[in-house]
């Protein structure tokens, strides 16, 4: 929905089960209106479409992309950006680390991205101002990247689905961005790590110097095609549970010149205890579920300690409990919850993170774009779900809605 100044605030349909294009356009006919109403919106109202590789190819046949369009303009609805991020099945079955697959050294995942973004110049109104984002992974799952060529390879991926979307603006004039999403255990997976990537790979080098080539420019000229088009989707869980602090790695990002083309409205676990206590695997054991990867990041005397997945926390909690008992530490989990619980009962989320992002927002919308993402809906333990899927994700626009416009 449109807020009051530049935001445009959605939700994320990754919450909805659904692979194929009838199931999705189901879904989406199903729950936009009911938020809508329980937000009691007036006016466009925005659409964060997830899309997965099957469902994307379905769409793109002529006549259900023309069924969707009307559907879009009858209703009053728009799509401004696409999560890109997970390629195949992700919800019911065994997600972990296979959500990074195929990963920006995949020419499938370049060829998933392009029509995604062809898409998304279908779909996005020619109103001035507006860009339209395509969420992508952090490049690949941190152990998939063994060295300087699969680093360089990805970064030629990426460059040239920037000429794909410099293509796509010139023929539509539409501005397009794919947003890369950094993530725990990912190879961007801080800002810090980000900025050393898009510095020395996407900004300058061999990848840069094939899209100049590629596009008749020169170098100075094709970095500009690579900052219009190519930035980073913020995601405040991801960038919580790293311990980042939100304003220091807003400013950091702008300084380095990289666009945040999406900002991902999120939540995480949060828990401080004393090792060797029990309180980890007790309070946070229900959340270890079986389809998606819930990486840890500990924070102790040792400074910070990351995890691949929470029972692999749990183990390395209790091992090193035989010898280090009573040590204060802190947990970050990633597992996206509700944004409008401060805290999960005996313990808190990273709520007040995200009210930190929104008032650095509010005082410099550096990204108007903004999507809640809470897709963990499904697998969260009983207790945080009793209400209606509708009305929980109304609730959390509305406390969104609330922080931006007071």
């Amino acid at each position: 929905m449109r807020l009051r100044g530049p935001f445009h605030l959605t939700y994320c349909s990754n919450i909805h089960a659904g692979e194929s294009w009838p199931e999705v356009r189901g879904n989406l006919g199903t729950y936009l209106p009911q938020v809508r109403d329980g937000l009691g919106a007036e006016g466009p109202f925005g659409v964060g479409l997830r899309l997965s590789a099957q469902a994307a190819e379905q769409l793109e046949q002529p006549a259900a992309l023309a069924e969707f369009q009307d559907f879009l303009a009858r209703e009053g609805f728009y799509v401004f950006t696409i999560n890109g991020f997970p390629y195949g099945v992700f919800h019911r079955a065994r997600v972990k680390e296979e959500v990074y697959l195929p990963d920006w050294k995949d020419a499938e995942r370049l060829a998933y991205t392009h029509r995604l973004a062809r898409l998304l110049a279908a779909l996005l109104p020619d109103w001035p101002g507006l860009e339209g984002s395509i969420s992508t992974v952090p490049g690949a799952y941190k152990g998939e990247v063994q060295g300087d060529p699969d680093v360089r390879r990805m970064a030629e991926l990426l460059v040239q689905s920037v000429a794909e979307l410099h293509r796509l603006g010139q023929e539509t004039g539409k501005v397009l961005t794919l947003a890369l999403e950094p993530e725990p255990c990912c190879f961007l997976e801080t800002t810090a790590e980000s900025v050393a990537f898009f510095r020395d790979h996407l900004f300058a080098g061999p990848a840069l110097e094939g899209l100049a080539a590629r596009l008749g420019l020169q170098p100075a000229a094709a970095r500009e095609v690579v900052r219009r088009h190519l930035g980073l989707c913020f995601d405040a869980c991801h960038m919580a549970v790293e311990f980042e602090d939100m304003a220091t790695s807003l400013a950091a990002i702008q300084a380095a010149g990289i666009k945040i083309c999406k900002v991902q409205v999120s939540s995480a676990l949060k828990l401080r205890f004393q090792r060797g206590d029990g309180r980890a695997r007790e309070l946070l054991g229900p959340f270890a579920e079986s389809t998606y990867l819930h990486q840890v990041v500990q924070r102790g005397p040792d400074g910070l300690t990351r995890f691949t997945d929470l029972p692999d926390g749990f183990a390395a909690e209790e091992e090193a409990a035989r010898t280090r008992r009573g040590e204060a530490l802190e947990w970050r989990v990633h597992f996206h919850v509700p944004v409008f619980l401060e805290e999960m009962q005996r313990f808190q989320t990273t709520q007040t993170h995200l009210v930190e992002l929104l008032q650095v927002l509010r005082e410099n919308p550096l990204c108007p774009y903004l999507e809640v993402e809470t897709y963990t809906w499904d697998v969260l333990p009983e207790e945080y779900r009793r209400m209606a899927l509708p009305a929980a994700i109304s609730r959390e626009l509305r406390w969104v809605r609330e922080r931006l416009e007071p």
